[in-house]
Parts: C-alpha cells; sequence; structure tokens
C-alpha cells in the first residue's frame, strides 16, 4: 500500500497492546545490551520553558525509527509538564516512511513497559508483592494501566500532592487505593515506581526497607532520587550513557558516581547474562530509566503491525 499511515492519538493508544509491547520492550532492551542498536545519544535543543529532543534508532528485528519530543512544563500547574511529540517508522531498507504514530502515548507505554520490566525481573518477590506509584500525571496512570494489566490483583498504592487526581490514578488498577502520602505509600512498599516531573527528589533513602526494588522514570529536570538512595542500591539502566552522559542524555541521579559503581543493563538481566538481584532479598535495587531511541522503535513497530492488522488510520502522501 501506498503513503504514510498516520494513526492519531486514539488508535496509536490502541494499538500499543500491553503484552506486544512488554515484549518487543524486552527484545529492544537486550539489544542495546548486546550492543546490536544503532542509537546516538539524544540531543535537545533548549528553550526558555523545556527542551526539543531528537532520539533516531535502529533494532535489527524490530525497526528504524525516531522520535522528536517536547518537554516543557505546564504554565497552569507548577511543578508539572507536558511530553509530546511525534514517532516516524521508516522501512529500514530503502528509507520509506511507512507510519507517523503519536508520540505521547507511545512514550507513556513504553516507559511503562521499560520499569514493569525491571520490576518483574529485579523485584524480590516474584508477584512483585505491595507496589506504591508515585505520581499522578500522564506516565503514573500509564503505568497504573499497564500494572492492571500484567498484575490487576496488586496491593498498589498512590501518591501524589493532589489526592483528587491520585484517586483518579488509582481508578486504573482494580486493587489500588491512595496513600496519605508519598512516605505512607513508599515505607509499606516492596517494589516502587516513581513516575514524576520531579525537579527535586521525592524518595528518601529512610523510607525503603530492605529489598525494595524502585524504578524511577521521572525526572527528566532533575532527580526523583536522593543521594541516599543511589549510594546504597544496587544499580541498573537501559544504557550505558545513563550514567556516563549528562542529562538531558543522562540521568540526574546517575551523575558523578563514585569510582568503582557499576550500572548494569537491565537487558543484561532479561537476557540471563546478569544474575540481577541473584536470589538476595535485602538489596535495594534501583532500575533507572533515561528512555532510549530502542524502546521508540519497539513500541512504534507493535503500533504499526497491529494498526495494519485491524485497517486503523489513514494513508497520506508525503
Amino acid at each position: 500500500m501506498s503513503g504514510v499511515l498516520v494513526l492519531d492519538r486514539r488508535q496509536t493508544a490502541a494499538a500499543l497492546r500491553a503484552d506486544a509491547v512488554l515484549d518487543a520492550v524486552a527484545r529492544a532492551l537486550v539489544a542495546v545490551a548486546r550492543d546490536e542498536v544503532s542509537a546516538p545519544p539524544r540531543i535537545a535543543a533548549l528553550t526558555p520553558t523545556g527542551l526539543l529532543g531528537a532520539m533516531p534508532g535502529y533494532v535489527p528485528g524490530l525497526g528504524l525509527a525516531a522520535k522528536l519530543v517536547t518537554v516543557t512544563a505546564d504554565p497552569g500547574h507548577p511543578g508539572r509538564g507536558f511530553h509530546r511529540g511525534l514517532v516516524a517508522l521508516f522501512d529500514e531498507h530503502d528509507g520509506r516512511v511507512l507510519a507517523l504514530v503519536d508520540g505521547e502515548s507511545l512514550t507513556e507505554v513504553r516507559t511503562a513497559a521499560s520499569a514493569t520490566q525491571s520490576a518483574l525481573a529485579l523485584a524480590a518477590r516474584p508477584g512483585l508483592g505491595r507496589v506504591a506509584v508515585v505520581g499522578t500525571g500522564a506516565q503514573a496512570r500509564a503505568q497504573l494501566a499497564l500494572l492492571a494489566t500484567v498484575r490487576p490483583k496488586a496491593e498498589v498504592t498512590v501518591a501524589g500532592r493532589d489526592p483528587q487526581r491520585a484517586g483518579a490514578a488509582a481508578a486504573l488498577h482494580p486493587g489500588a487505593r491512595v496513600a496519605a502520602g508519598i512516605e505512607d505509600a513508599v515505607r509499606g512498599a516492596e517494589v516502587v515506581f516513581c513516575c514524576t516531573g520531579a525537579t527535586a527528589p521525592v524518595i528518601r533513602r529512610e523510607w525503603l526497607a530492605p529489598g525494595v526494588h524502585v524504578s524511577s522514570v521521572g525526572g527528566s529536570q532533575g532527580p526523583e532520587l536522593d543521594p541516599g538512595t543511589v549510594r546504597d542500591a544496587v544499580l541498573f539502566a537501559e544504557w550505558t550513557g545513563a550514567a556516563l552522559a549528562p542529562p538531558p542524555a543522562g540521568a540526574h541521579e546517575l551523575q558523578n558516581l563514585s569510582p568503582g559503581r557499576t550500572v548494569t543493563l537491565l537487558g543484561c538481566v532479561l537476557a540471563g547474562d546478569h544474575p540481577g538481584r541473584g536470589g538476595d532479598t535485602d538489596t535495594l535495587t534501583v532500575f533507572k530509566s533515561t528512555g532510549h531511541a530502542a524502546l521508540d522503535v519497539a513500541a512504534v513497530r507493535v503500533a504499526y503491525d497491529v494498526a495494519l492488522e485491524q485497517g486503523w488510520g489513514v494513508r497520506v502522501d508525503l
């Protein structure tokens, strides 16, 4: 068929089937760990209110794609922000543009998928145990929606600054309730998903019990985790640049680590090349996500394949 397949926000979200995205993201993370991916560090043009980032990538077996994404503050709600953009999928052989999809919903789902894969691989208990989701924005909602699919019976608490928004987010998971506050949610959790737009830490080391796994996917503008949490944890990330590259490509929390500190790639754990937690139920583990173009490639491939199967979208001659 000729023309570029264009999916709107609703169609993109519907085409990102949870099981398929989880599988594709896992494949992409393994490919990153095995150095099979071509993806330069993210670049960004900075503005007074945020940034425009560009993330191209090629993953063998999944495809060739690029994302343009803006990260800006919400002027009407201090402390909140927007992630908007688009993702283009290309034919890896002849360079044709195959599809354009909504970047916002795709980013939310693929980020939730990588965070979930980290928890499934690194949590002390196979069933995840008690889960806390910190945040009430779009990324927290995506995380809760994905957990509702893969762990609908989990005991989940949701915490944020706005109780009304926390309640709306909690409604996305059948086993979720609203916590009295972030500290209350985190102190009782075995797995913590931190999904905020923080510019300063919202998680404190003294709140975390032995054996907790923390998945931190927010903090584009600053650290979500305090230095004590990073100091005491066994660290995992999507790619080596999370620690070696400065923000916005790298993670705020992983800058200037002590000599000898190791950041293990999550793909090594998923591939069975690294033991991860290794049966130790007392170790604090942290997965620090910065996002990676390989994850966008994985998700847009799923969206494209599902849309073709279902006959969704419109064709545009570009």
